[in-house]
């Protein structure tokens, strides 16, 4: 999922407490092993009560694109590892997304001006 702050912000990430999160370009990766369409959509829809690390970011930035892939196996942990890799990539809230794996975050920041290839 890519996605856009527009401006700075300071977010309550559930037991991370509150957390800076520069302007600029996320990649956020994550499975929806139960049901993909429905998890996008939660993801999409603005009123929700907060559950995963990402509806905290997303309830102060935009979704720009989501890019999917439907397999049973959990993939998410090889894309964010290809994601920390792209210049000028920053894990900034170390732990974001990431509290069942041993990846540093499953939130990369990629910068103020940087957007994502699709």
């Amino acid at each position: 999922m890519t996605i856009r702050l527009d401006e700075p912000a300071r977010v309550r990430v559930g037991r991370m407490g509150v957390v800076p999160f520069p302007a600029g370009w996320y990649l956020y990766t994550g499975s929806a092993l139960s049901g993909l369409r429905a998890r996008v959509g939660r993801h999409l829809r603005h009123e929700k009560r907060p559950r995963w690390h990402i509806d905290s970011l997303l309830a102060v930035g935009r979704v720009i694109a989501v890019t999917s892939r439907v397999t049973d196996e959990r993939l998410e942990c090889d894309w964010n590892r290809a994601a920390i890799l792209l210049p000028g990539a920053q894990v900034v809230a170390p732990g974001f997304g990431s509290s069942d794996c041993r990846c540093p975050a499953h939130l990369v920041y990629l910068g103020a001006e940087r957007q994502p290839e699709r």
